[in-house]
């Protein structure tokens, strides 16, 4: 039996992991969960699976938190980031699962990683902001970082027993989000509602939102340059609107392996959770007969501004994946609040980077202060407040 920490656990990744666990209860039991806000739901499927111990890391007031523990006096209850940690150091877990939202999971994923546990990584942010940092800390401890995400886990699954000297290059899927066919003249002033609608996956508002202007797959790049080892000119980018074939791997004798099926996150999330082996699952089934056409192009650029500055970002390195990251989290929220519109997005995280000296190899404490102070800077240059 797997003790599972799981980390986001009301979010679109844990809502699906929690699927994961029920159907295949005889293998997993979730012995941590957490959430930011979202208590009742947690506290929920705490009494469903018998969780024995729950984190808020949003929850502040103390008022609530004294009703929130009064309602489910049967539960142990914990509110605040340093209690989360703190667990993570501390509480019996076999692996730990991440699916905590943009750069809030960079400090868990370092304290599990401290620990020496496995680490299932569906937070993109953690290795596109500090790879440099996580991966060698992994590698000291003797653990590993088991994918999550769909590509990276379509890309771990196809180069299992292939040497490193054989890959030539790896192709990450991109669906091209919720705008993907929208006019170009029409993407300016496009509405929040708009940008939420993807055709393919059921994600959180983040994720979504990243999808729609492809910042998420700038992300991915960098994911799966620390993930596995890639120089950046062996990592490319498709567009496959139907989200089928997750990613390729081209090798150096002109093969290449594709992973493939129905876009759902169950898949990748099972895997993650019993590697190396295979559990036999009714969760996600894939009829080849009836998928239809599979179209793959370039991605074009001119509607995908973010991307490319992201991938300049990418080769870039330093401080400044972590300056992108936290504008674009900054323009995401003021976005969502109405206050500015969808082009205003990118200009933001442009002004960011360009008005950016680079640091080469900053340290953790310096990613998390400079990650605050851009995101605090650009918040407070709309007269957003202090928002945390």
């Amino acid at each position: 039996m797997v003790k599972l920490a799981l980390l986001g656990a009301t979010g679109s990744v844990g809502s699906s992991t929690i699927e994961v666990v029920k159907e295949q209860a005889e293998h997993f039991a979730i012995s941590l969960a957490s959430a930011h806000l979202n208590w009742h739901k947690l506290c929920e499927i705490a009494c469903e699976l018998s969780i024995p111990q729950l984190v808020f890391t949003g929850i502040e007031d103390t008022a609530q938190q004294a009703f929130i523990r009064n309602q489910y006096p049967s539960l142990k209850i914990y509110f605040g980031i340093s209690e989360l940690l703190n667990m993570l150091k501390n509480k019996d877990y076999d692996l730990a699962l991440n699916a905590i939202s943009g750069s809030a999971g960079l400090k868990s994923s370092f304290a599990i990683a401290q620990r020496g546990k496995n680490l299932a990584l569906a937070n993109k942010e953690s290795l596109a902001m500090a790879g440099h940092l996580l991966m060698p800390l992994i590698k000291s401890q003797g653990s590993k970082i088991l994918p999550v995400d769909s590509e990276h886990s379509a890309v771990f699954q196809l180069l299992e027993g292939h040497p490193h000297n054989e890959i030539k290059k790896v192709y990450l899927t991109a669906s091209g989000g919720a705008l993907r066919d929208i006019p170009l003249n029409e993407l300016e002033n496009i509405t929040l509602d708009r940008a939420l609608q993807h055709p393919n996956w059921s994600m959180g508002t983040k994720v979504t939102l990243d999808s729609a202007t492809m910042f998420n797959k700038a992300l991915e790049v960098m994911e799966a340059h620390w993930l596995f080892d890639l120089d950046f000119e062996q990592i490319d980018c498709v567009l496959h609107p139907q989200s089928v074939v997750h990613s390729l791997v081209e090798f150096i004798d002109g093969a290449i392996f594709a992973q493939m099926s129905q876009p759902d996150m169950k898949l990748p999330i099972l895997y993650a959770l019993s590697y190396p082996e295979r559990l036999p699952s009714k969760l996600v089934q894939t009829d080849l007969k009836h998928l239809g056409n599979l179209e793959f192009s370039p991605i074009p650029t001119e509607r995908y501004p973010l991307f490319i500055l992201g991938l300049q970002v990418a080769y870039a390195g330093g401080i400044l994946p972590t300056v992108l990251n936290s504008a674009n989290e900054a323009a995401l929220r003021l976005f969502q609040a109405g206050v500015i519109r969808y082009a205003d997005i990118y200009r933001i995280c442009q002004e960011a980077v360009q008005n950016c000296i680079n640091e080469p190899e900053p340290s953790l404490e310096e990613i998390l202060t400079v990650n605050e102070q851009v995101f605090q800077h650009i918040l407070k240059e709309y007269n957003f407040g202090d928002i945390q």
